[in-house]
């Protein structure tokens, strides 16, 4: 069956059984306790916990209320807790869920009832059985449910449905019965809805998740009774596509086996990986997401440099990376049309795979020289030469063997590494200039002479001027997404949704230097956050501000000035000692982010 058959197959069936099919959600949360949407169910969350009225709240997606307490959707998903299986048959970092969801006051709970009330274990067991043995086909091997476990009893409920339909349907599946670990799902984040669940396994693969959220688990991990209980069943579409190819390997699916046919015929677990992170990594980046060495960025990177890496050890040409990221948004584009950006998306890998290749072969020197690897010795590789963690794990397997107890712990050390080291970042970051990138070092810039202090403080100031010109010229739309001021260069990157014209790049350009021109001095008070910002002056939408900040501002007076932003300086005293503005190159760097350079003269 192909992938678009399903979606069709999916969607009909429960579209007839009164559920509302609702647009896949972004890969970025809006749940603060996670980094990633892992479930269906994640955009949901505020109707199961009686938050959200699904006749009355207007859902983001579909600009209205629900209408129903009955949703279908198929989402795409992103995962790395299973990162290190990638690369056998069924585990996959990226990967999209079929799901159907319940939540508010429960209904009859009948398979016939095709209503908009909601519904339980009842109809969704016998849901889940017709869509998988009658509309698909299949033949269900058995199906598992929760057997009990911490003074929480056997779902005997679903095991009573389950024990109807093999008797109406003449069917010997086995059901087995299994602990919290394999049949109490959720929640997705610290805390929300959770249940116990029953799965339904063919051909040995697990393919369909229903999870009866009964309670809400706390932060401190008790769990209460949900006054309306419902249900969020996930069913994975590559393992469905696989299993109704007659296989368990989901890389031999459509949305898979062309990708991996274009790569030569090498090491099958290595051909997976690239596909797999590849595909990861487009759809990241098409969030907008940027490889770095935090949270989602962090993923991006570990994701990239892994297959960065494998494609040189095959001796494989740059020509690979436009082939497969071709045929990755060829297969997806139609369904997810935010891909469909194929020079950005390659632009991000290329600025990665440089900065990698810069430090490479030091750091598989180093790793070579190893006859031992912990989560320190881990961290500092990381730290100096840009390997992710996976990847030097993967790399000493070369040199000597590690048990699956030895990486836990390395990875445990690491990660407190890890921990430490953004909280000296944290305090570090006190010592920084507004979002623009200067650092202080006990007071001072760091720079080699006081000739190269004052270059950089002339582009700072030049940097403020550029924000503003921009948002003259494009509009209020264009807000700063990231700043690096060296000796030689101003880097600056702002949200705008298309490339700038030659034109606007020129009046820009224009607008700063005739500021420039009319030597406007430069001045800041310093007021509450709150005051702040009622004065219009711009902030980096990722800082973190003191209570107290500095408004600098560019103009005769703070109500009259040109630019005003929150900044904690140092800058020009007047704008004609910046000297002769000049925009390098204007480019993409991710969906709806675009990069300025430019230097004064």
């Amino acid at each position: 069956m192909a992938p678009g058959q399903l979606r069709k197959n999916f969607f009909d069936f429960f579209e007839k059984r009164e559920h509302q099919i609702v647009p896949f959600s972004s890969l970025i949360p809006d749940d603060p306790s996670v980094l990633f949407t892992t479930a269906g169910m994640q955009q949901f969350k505020l109707y199961y916990l009686g938050l959200a009225d699904a006749f009355k709240t207007v859902h983001p997606a579909l600009g209205r209320a629900i209408g129903s307490q009955r949703a279908t959707s198929i989402q795409k998903c992103l995962r790395t807790s299973d990162i290190d299986e990638v690369g056998d048959e069924t585990h996959l970092t990226f990967f999209e869920m079929l799901g159907h969801f319940s939540f508010g006051p429960r209904g009859k709970d009948e398979p016939d009832d095709f209503g908009v009330g909601g519904y339980f274990k009842k109809a969704s067991i016998y849901w889940g059985y017709e869509f998988i043995k009658e509309v698909l086909g299949l033949k269900i091997d058995y199906v598992s449910i929760f057997g009990g476990e911490d003074n929480l009893l056997t779902d005997e409920e679903s095991e009573k449905f389950w024990q109807e339909i093999k008797k109406k349907k003449g069917e010997n599946f086995e059901i087995k019965k299994f602990g919290k670990k394999d049949n109490f799902w959720g929640p997705a984040g610290e805390s929300g809805p959770c249940g116990p669940n029953t799965e339904i396994y063919v051909k040995g693969v697990e393919i369909w998740n229903a999870v009866f959220n009964q309670y809400e688990q706390k932060k401190d991990g008790s769990l209460v009774l949900l006054k309306n209980p419902g249900v969020d069943m996930g069913a994975g579409f590559e393992r469905i596509l696989a299993v109704l190819k007659g296989t368990t390997d989901v890389y031999q699916t459509d949305v898979f086996k062309p990708i991996l046919d274009i790569l030569p015929d090498f090491n099958l677990r290595d051909r997976r990986i690239i596909a797999d992170h590849l595909k990861a990594s487009v759809f990241l980046i098409a969030e907008g997401i940027l490889p770095s060495n935090l949270e989602r960025g962090y993923v991006l990177r570990r994701l990239l440099r892994r297959a960065i890496l494998k494609i040189k050890r095959f001796d494989l040409d740059d020509e690979i990376y436009h082939q497969l990221i071709s045929r990755i948004i060829e297969i997806y584009k139609d369904v997810y049309p935010e891909i469909n950006h194929q020079e950005v998306i390659l632009n991000v890998i290329n600025e990665e795979k440089i900065k990698f290749f810069s430090t490479l072969n030091k750091g598989l020197k180093q790793i070579e020289k190893l006859k031992t690897i912990n989560g320190k010795l881990a961290f500092d590789i990381f730290q100096s030469f840009g390997f992710p963690l996976e990847l030097i794990i993967e790399e000493t397997k070369n040199y000597f063997s590690l048990t699956d107890e030895q990486k836990k712990k390395i990875t445990e050390e690491f990660e407190e590494e890890l921990k430490k080291h953004k909280e000296i970042s944290r305090a570090g970051a006190e010592k920084k200039f507004g979002g623009h990138g200067l650092i202080l070092n006990t007071g001072e810039i760091k720079a080699a002479s006081q000739e190269e202090i004052q270059k950089v403080i002339r582009l700072h100031t030049a940097t403020h001027l550029l924000q503003q010109a921009l948002r003259d010229v494009l509009g209020n739309e264009v807000e700063q997404r990231g700043s690096d001021i060296t000796v030689e260069r101003t880097r600056f990157d702002f949200s705008f949704s298309r490339k700038m014209t030659v034109e606007e790049i020129k009046k820009a350009e224009d607008i700063v230097n005739q500021k420039i021109k009319e030597d406007l001095s430069i001045n800041f008070q310093e007021m509450s956050e709150s005051e702040a910002e009622k004065t219009g002056a711009l902030y980096f939408f990722k800082a973190k501000y003191p209570g107290i900040v500095k408004v600098y501002y560019i103009g005769s007076s703070l109500a009259s000035a040109y630019s005003k932003e929150f900044c904690a300086g140092p800058h020009v005293k007047h704008t004609g000692e910046i000297g002769k503005f000049k925009i390098l190159k204007e480019e993409a760097v991710a969906l709806g982010i675009r990069r300025i350079r430019a230097k004064v003269e």
